[in-house]
This record gives structure tokens, C-alpha cells and sequence, in this order.
């Protein structure tokens, strides 16, 4: 029986898995700096390492995973990721229990969860197509996209919650959302079986970078995106030094706060559409990347102002201006790109440009560490935190060149041949 409305059981299998393993993600990206800070008494740098290998595996693994995964089973792909990050998250807690959680457990934990996603995300890009048909493909994206919405918002709160009642413990609700995910994948009919293609791995590898250099308008994507990370992973690092230790607030409070201001990525992605359609994609780009950062300095206001409220309205601005920019960047990359050199495009794009963010991460712990003994810890993280957030705002530059170039290849499409 199919209910109206209904994509059929393999897209349901699939959202009903990542809907709950999204949740759980939230989950762990709340509580591994919480824990760290409150149960490890970790300093700055230390959070900075760990935060660092979250982004770890993209620079080493991100330029052979979409050559790699083309070349396997996908859905099999996808379920062994669920395993080894239910493996790797539940280690924590028993880490923990057993008396030797660390810093280099943590580390090595929420590497092998980084690395397992790199792969798994490749799968995910190809997931929806094959599970429901072509002219149900916007509605399937839609609940997605929901889903993803959802938990950024609820995610902190439940969180927080999470952590309040159970302590490491915790973290076993995102262990157990990656067993959902994968038991999803296990009842869902084979698809996404590994395909032949021509040249070598290594010949993919470089056509990627190279496509991606090239073209005028990738390249200055390209430039934006890597200052923006080179400065904004500093900003995001330092957040949970700053809220705990600068200016004292609770798990709760700061979970309630960061939940409140991932309503501004929803209404970022709402109206961004209707903005880029009045300014263009490039040039909504440009500005958003230019306030996305400059918003970030509202986090001076406190604690002349009540620190949960400053948090919040800080990072819904954030968050909202962060939604323009990738609602126009990822057309803007997939309208200069022939649909066969889609994926090598897209995972050189994401290596260039998300392999800068492990070490920004661990510049902002070492620069919080370094300072705080003749700043303190509050001056010191809003130090670091106002230093990171002018230099992601140099971004702008290359992106405002962007729309002229739109408009010039708009004006020789619709010229006459």
C-alpha cells in the first residue's frame, strides 16, 4: 500500500535512515568539545587538534574517495561507513568508562568518523536518482533538505539535553543512529552497483583540479571559498572556548542558543533563491561571503550584553548569510561543468577548499592557547575569534568579480551565431 505523497520504499528506507542519523550527527558535533572542555579540562590547543580532525580526512582522502566510490558498490560503500562511524563513536564512552579517554583518543575517533563520511558522502551524491524516479527527484531533494534543517535546528537542544541527563553516554544515541542508517541500507533492494569508466585513477585526480583551475569562474569560486576557510573554521573552534570558559554559560544555554541561531540558516534558505534572482548568483555570493563574516564581530557584544542572546543573534546571521552563499555556489559550479566531469569537479572542489579547514582549526586553538596567559581566556578567544573573521572577509574580493563573468557568458549564449 502507498500512501499519497509516497516516494516509494527504497527513498523512504533511505530518508527515514539519514533523518535519524543527521540527528545523531548533531549529537556528537556538540559533545566532543563539551566533553573535552568539562570532562578533560582540555586547553584551547587541544580542542583546536581534535577539531582539526574532523576535517582531516578530506585533504587526504577527498581526491581519491569519488574516484574510488565510482568504482565500488555504493549502497555496500555507504553501510560499511555506518559500521565503522558506529564503531568509532561508541568507542568514546567506552574509552571513557574504562578509564583511558584522551585527547588522542578523541582524536583518532572523530578522524576515523571524518574519514568514513568523505566516502560515504560520495554515495550520497548519487543516492536519491537511483531510488526514485526523474520527475520526483525535486520533492525527494525537498524532504532532504527538511531533514538536514531539522536537525541543525533541534540538534544543539536535544543535544544539550542529551548530555545533561547522560553525561559521554551521550554519544551512544549517535551510535545507534549510524545503526538505523545502516540497517536502512540492509533492507533496501541493490542499487548503485560499482560501474567501469575510463582513465586511470590517477588521470581523474588531476582532470578535477585542472577543471576546476581552468574555467575563470570556478577559479575565483575556488580562491573565495579557501580564504573563507582559512578564517571561518577559526571563528567556529574557538565558540564553545569562548561560550564555557570566557563568559561561563551552561551546556544548556549554549545549546539553546546555537539552536536558535540555525534558524537563521533556514531563513537563509528560503529567501536566498529570491535574492540571487534579483542580484544574480554572483553577486549574492560575493555579498554574502563579505556579511557572513562581518556579522561575525557581533560576538564583541558580549558580556557587555547577556552572552546567550549575543550567540544567538551572532551565529542566526551567521548561519543565514552562510545558506546565501552555498544556495549560489553550488549552481554556479554545476553550470560550468559537462554532467560526465560533475564528480571529479565537485571532490577536487571540496579538497581544495575544505582541506585548509583542519589547519585553520588548529591555528585557532594555538593562537587561544598562546594568548590567554597575558589576555585571558575570554580576551584571548574574542581575540582570535575577530582575527579569524577579517581574514575569511577577504573572500570577498576574488567573488566580486564573478557576476561580470556570468553575464558576459549569458550575453555569448544569446548572441546570434
Amino acid at each position: 500500500m502507498r500512501f499519497p505523497g509516497s516516494l516509494g520504499r527504497q527513498f523512504n528506507l533511505y530518508w527515514g535512515g539519514q533523518t535519524v542519523s543527521l540527528v545523531g550527527d548533531r549529537v556528537t558535533v556538540f559533545v566532543v568539545p563539551t566533553l573535552m572542555i568539562f570532562v578533560l579540562h582540555a586547553s584551547a590547543l587541544e580542542v583546536g587538534i581534535v577539531a582539526m580532525a574532523q576535517y582531516l580526512g578530506i585533504p587526504l582522502l577527498g581526491p581519491v574517495a569519488g574516484v574510488l566510490v565510482d568504482r565500488w558498490d555504493k549502497r555496500l560503500t555507504m553501510l560499511m561507513c555506518d559500521v565503522v562511524r558506529l564503531v568509532a563513536v561508541a568507542a568514546v564512552p567506552v574509552a571513557y568508562w574504562c578509564g583511558v579517554l584522551s585527547t588522542p583518543v578523541l582524536f583518532v575517533c572523530v578522524a576515523l568518523i571524518s574519514g568514513a563520511t568523505i566516502f560515504f558522502n560520495v554515495g550520497y551524491l548519487v543516492a536519491v536518482p537511483t531510488t526514485v524516479p526523474e520527475d520526483k527527484l525535486v520533492r525527494a531533494y525537498s524532504r532532504l533538505e527538511g531533514s538536514s534543517t531539522v536537525s541543525e535546528v533541534a540538534g544543539p537542544s536535544i543535544a544539550a539535553g542529551l548530555y545533561h541527563v547522560f553525561g559521554v553516554a551521550a554519544l551512544l544515541v549517535d551510535a545507534a543512529s549510524y545503526l538505523v542508517s545502516a540497517a536502512c541500507f540492509r533492507a533496501m533492494r541493490p542499487w548503485g552497483t560499482k560501474a567501469v569508466q575510463q582513465g586511470s585513477v590517477w588521470s581523474r585526480l588531476v582532470l578535477g583540479f585542472r577543471l576546476n583551475w581552468a574555467d575563470p569562474v570556478l577559479r575565483r569560486v575556488v580562491i573565495a571559498a579557501v580564504t573563507l576557510n582559512s578564517g571561518g573554521p577559526i571563528f567556529v573552534t574557538v565558540l564553545p572556548v569562548l561560550a564555557y570558559r570566557g563568559l561561563g554559560i551552561s551546556v544548556g544555554v549554549f545549546g539553546a542558543a546555537m539552536s536558535a541561531g540555525a534558524g537563521g540558516a533556514v531563513l537563509g534558505a528560503l529567501v536566498a533563491p529570491k535574492i540571487s534572482d534579483r542580484l544574480g548568483l554572483g553577486r549574492t555570493m560575493a555579498w554574502g561571503l563579505l556579511l557572513h563574516c562581518l556579522v561575525g564581530l557581533g560576538i564583541l557584544a558580549a558580556p557587555a550584553l547577556p552572552a546567550a542572546p549575543v550567540i544567538g543573534v551572532t551565529f542566526g546571521c551567521y548561519g543565514f548569510f552562510m545558506s546565501c552563499i552555498n544556495v549560489c555556489s553550488a549552481p554556479i559550479r554545476q553550470s560550468r561543468m559537462t554532467a560526465e566531469n560533475q564528480g571529479v569537479m565537485h571532490a577536487a572542489f571540496r579538497t581544495a577548499t575544505w582541506g585548509v579547514i583542519p589547519l585553520a582549526a588548529l591555528a585557532g586553538g594555538t593562537a587561544v592557547t598562546l594568548l590567554t596567559g597575558s589576555l585571558g581566556v575570554l580576551d584571548a578567544a574574542r581575540a582570535v575569534m575577530v582575527g579569524g573573521t577579517l581574514l575569511a572577509a577577504f573572500s570577498f574580493l576574488p567573488a566580486v568579480g564573478i557576476q561580470p563573468l556570468l553575464d558576459r557568458a549569458k550575453q555569448f549564449e544569446g548572441s546570434p551565431a
